[in-house]
């Protein structure tokens, strides 16, 4: 893991007194890097999960079982087993995919995860728009009569529909806390191409205009944006270079299928030693030149600002959160 920043060990130590401070005052994150899937048809497989370091884990009800309705049943009836277990992860790290509003299976799906206080996010399929999202609020309402498990809500952006619908998905808010919490985007690329005929090449550009929405939608309301699966698994260059891509286009995280992609991904949302050292003598300059009432100044050749100190912070607080060396400027 983080093999790229092995380099790299936690000196919080080493940080002058106000830089400490300045880091400190720096509101703490929750990484969501990494979203793995594990299909509950398999009983192997969510065993298995209990060992994955993915920061987010989830439980799949759709696409990875089989459509036919014995089987659909048996996935959630083992799924509500396995949830029942005292060694799982933290809730914040479960999350469960149930099948969408438009199928026999979602009320029953919704009423099994909504009675588990072990889950703490659903991933919703197929939200073509806010109505969908209504439907699912008023339905964790009716179920949270029974139980008062409040649920963030992912939205899974896969049609053209959706995407012409993006800004009303992004803004859309519950009409209680029980009715659930938007809280991330996420892109599921291959069923958006099936509906819209778009062709995945290699270079992604196809899709450039389709990720980089999603990620202004989801910033715009302050929601988490999770990437497309890399279907290449077994391709760590590729996996890597797609990570690299989507990070550079803003979003926080990407969506794993195989444990082998997790390490990549987490190491990879993360800033590098580079631009943390940067952040670090942004960070550690713009607090001299605020001492003496200045607002910018120069440093390496480029004028610094406050949306540069923004950006700055920004990274030292993932480091952070990721226990990544951040180190003493003098």
């Amino acid at each position: 893991m983080f093999s790229h920043l092995s380099h790299l060990k936690p000196k919080l130590s080493q940080l002058s007194l106000r830089q400490f401070t300045t880091l400190n005052n720096i509101s703490d994150i929750s990484l969501r890097r990494s979203h793995l899937y594990v299909p509950s048809s398999s009983d192997r497989m969510l065993e298995k999960s209990l060992i994955t370091n993915s920061d987010i884990i989830i439980y799949d009800l759709e696409d990875s079982v089989p459509p036919a309705e014995a089987d659909k049943l048996a996935a959630r009836a083992r799924l509500a087993a396995f949830l029942q277990r005292g060694d799982l992860p933290p809730r914040d790290r479960l999350a469960v995919r149930v099948n969408d509003v438009n199928t026999p299976f979602f009320l029953d799906d919704i009423s099994t995860i909504a009675s588990s206080n072990r889950v703490g996010s659903l991933v919703l399929p197929k939200v073509h728009s806010a109505d969908d999202l209504d439907v699912v609020s008023r339905t964790l309402q009716a179920a949270s009569k029974v139980a008062s498990t409040s649920l963030e809500l992912i939205a899974s952006i896969e049609s053209a529909r959706a995407l012409w619908n993006l800004g009303a998905i992004a803004a859309w808010r519950p009409e209680n806390s029980l009715g659930g919490t938007l809280t991330t985007l996420l892109f599921a690329a291959e069923d958006y191409c099936a509906d819209t005929g778009i062709l995945r090449s290699p270079s992604r550009h196809e899709l450039l205009y389709t990720r980089s929405s999603i990620v202004i939608a989801a910033k715009a309301f302050g929601l988490n944006a999770i990437d497309m699966v890399c279907v290449n698994y077994k391709d760590r260059a590729y996996l890597e270079d797609e990570c690299r891509d989507g990070r550079q286009l803003g979003f926080t995280g990407k969506q794993a299928i195989h444990p082998l992609q997790v390490d990549v991904i987490q190491s990879t949302f993360v800033p590098t030693g580079a631009e943390i050292e940067r952040a670090a003598k942004i960070v550690h300059k713009m607090e001299r030149e605020h001492a003496l009432n200045r607002g910018a100044t120069g440093l390496d050749g480029e004028m610094i600002d406050k949306p540069m100190i923004l950006q700055a912070e920004r990274i030292l607080r993932i480091a952070k959160a990721a226990n990544l060396d951040i180190p003493e400027m003098k």
